[in-house]
């Protein structure tokens, strides 16, 4: 039996609600995959501020440096949005990001047909959209020095390296190579040095991958095609703060955030969480939709461990039980047999993801 040592990063909001359900799910899947997971909580965010002063301890980087993989909820909230910004919890997570080289942001936006009314978009232009956005995750604008602002002034600098963009564009290039070997890379060379430096170099590297089709798009246009045609999407490949907005656009053919899971991965130790945020409104009360964590999970299985089955029971359980009926909250309006809670939700995946 192989055993997994798996670092849980619950996180602020309904962060620890939604971690315990993956889990839940981790476990009764692993009960027929002869796997076992082997658990160790650290903290970040704004619990962690407030217990040791710092959104990131240093703990929780050793934690996760030494894991197979980390699986983290979310962090942030008002009740520290005016902390100094080096304290706030955003800061906190970019400072984890940097620590694990974790430079590759998987995102896929999959549209299940059991939820195709749940979209603000008409079923013919998504049905059957299934699409993966690899967004660069440490670099671009949110790190580029100089950075700073005055009374009357602020700055950030976009900047790239060559480096940089070789290694998100190989990633960008082997994804695509396990679909529809298409790959569309998202920039803004007409306005920026910086993109079309990094179009130049994502064609030089393209030229390494034959089969896969690559196009180039600029950020606007893209941003409008996602909505009038996102089928004709199979990997968007962006730089960081494109990849931050279009792939919040792409969650949205879903028909809700609450259903999307991500992948950040590199050099190190890989990160497996949901694309939402912290949603203070809504903690505590056992509504919030646990299932971009369940998949998150399954991204990790397939990405981290290798264990595909699993991810494939997971994946299996998730849409059988959007197929059979159950919802939460955030989906009651459609099509729903029985509304459900965070709990009741994750218990009806991991009953069937351990058949």
């Amino acid at each position: 039996m192989k055993t997994y040592k798996i670092a849980l990063i619950k996180g602020d909001g309904i962060g620890p609600e939604i971690i315990d359900e993956a889990v839940k799910v981790l476990d009764a899947v692993a009960s027929c995959c002869d796997i076992e997971f082997s658990y160790e909580e650290a903290l970040m965010g704004g619990c962690a501020y407030d217990i040791t002063g710092d959104p990131l301890p240093q703990e929780t980087i050793n934690i996760s440096l030494n894991s197979d993989a980390v699986l983290f909820g979310a962090i942030g909230g008002q009740k520290w949005d005016n902390l100094p910004r080096e304290k706030r919890p955003e800061s906190g997570l970019l400072r984890f990001r940097k620590e694990l080289g974790v430079y590759a942001n998987l995102r896929p936006a999959t549209v299940f047909d059991e939820l195709i009314n749940a979209s603000s978009l008409k079923p013919e232009v998504i049905k059957g959209v299934d699409l993966m956005v690899v967004r660069e995750l440490i670099g671009g604008i949110y790190f580029g020095e100089p950075r700073g602002r005055d009374e009357n002034r602020g700055w950030n600098t976009m900047v790239y390296t060559r480096d940089e963009i070789v290694r998100i564009a190989h990633q960008a290039f082997k994804i695509a190579m396990t679909r529809s070997k298409r790959v569309c890379s998202i920039d803004k060379a007409n306005v920026l040095d910086v993109s079309q430096l990094w179009r130049d170099v994502v064609t030089e590297v393209g030229r390494e991958y034959p089969e896969v089709e690559l196009t180039h798009m600029y950020v606007d246009n893209a941003a409008m095609q996602l909505i009038r045609d996102p089928r004709q999407f199979d990997v968007m490949l962006t730089g960081n703060i494109f990849g931050d907005i279009l792939s919040d656009e792409a969650s949205m053919l879903s028909g809700s955030i609450g259903l999307l899971p991500s992948a950040s991965i590199g050099a190190k130790i890989g990160v497996y969480e949901p694309i939402h945020g912290s949603a203070p409104d809504i903690a505590g009360q056992g509504i919030a939709n646990p299932i971009a964590t369940i998949l998150s999970a399954s991204m990790m299985l397939r990405y981290a461990l290798g264990e595909n089955i699993a991810a494939d029971k997971i994946e299996s359980a998730v849409k059988r039980a959007l197929k059979e009926g159950y919802r939460t909250k955030d989906l009651a309006q459609y099509d729903a047999k029985e509304v459900c809670s965070t709990s009741e939700m994750g218990s009806i995946i991991a009953n069937y993801a351990a058949k």
